[in-house]
């Protein structure tokens, strides 16, 4: 039998899971923390992943020890502590700030079906990862990223297509990651043996 459950998420131990939705197949890695986010099918995430307020796209892989979509502090004020926000941890009486949170939580990032995030990658809130891009590890991405785009550095910067255009386009335009199931089954072994331009020329 299959590991990975149509019907179930596949959450390891010790995870923090918080508002979170999540697809078929879809997989969480030890330790990790995933809150008001999504993942769609086939999406995974390795051991101590933090992920926040973020959609994560069908076969979206992560890496361990990444951060995607960390929430800021409110530099712009006197103060950028928690007890702006999380007054009730620090004062009798005093609410936290809905706010806030509300604002944090719109900050919404977005990894494309199919991306690589490296090991130990930081991707900031409001960030598109194109379809098919790679994040290498150790990056900080502060900007968006175009489909099968390969960045690197701090702050990320691209450094090739994985691809020629036409062959991007071309995927683009087949977008496997919509198949069926049992579609994907039948190509399995033209995904492990044929290169990319030879994939889209019998698929296209």
């Amino acid at each position: 039998m299959p590991k990975l459950s149509p019907t179930e998420p596949f959450i390891h131990p010790d995870c923090i899971i918080g508002n979170s939705r999540f697809g078929a197949y879809t997989e969480v890695g030890h330790g990790s923390r995933v809150l008001n986010s999504t993942f769609e099918d086939y999406a995974y995430c390795d051991r101590y992943a933090d992920i926040a307020n973020t959609t994560v796209g069908r076969f979206s892989n992560i890496a361990a020890f990444t951060r995607i979509g960390p929430t800021d502090h409110p530099y712009r004020n006197a103060a950028q502590h928690h007890f702006l926000y999380r007054s009730s941890y620090y004062f009798e009486g005093a609410e936290d700030d809905p706010a806030f949170f509300e604002h944090r939580a719109s900050r919404r990032t977005t990894l494309g079906a199919d991306c690589w995030i490296g090991h130990g990658a930081i991707i900031k809130p409001e960030v598109t990862i194109g379809t098919g891009a790679v994040v290498a590890s150790g990056a900080v991405v502060t900007r968006d990223v175009s489909p099968f785009m390969i960045v690197a550095g701090v702050p990320a910067k691209p450094v090739k297509m994985r691809f020629e255009q036409s062959v991007a386009n071309a995927l683009l335009e087949i977008a496997w990651w919509e198949w069926p199931h049992d579609r994907l089954r039948a190509a399995l072994e033209d995904f492990r043996k044929m290169p990319a331009a030879a994939f889209v020329e019998k698929y296209r």
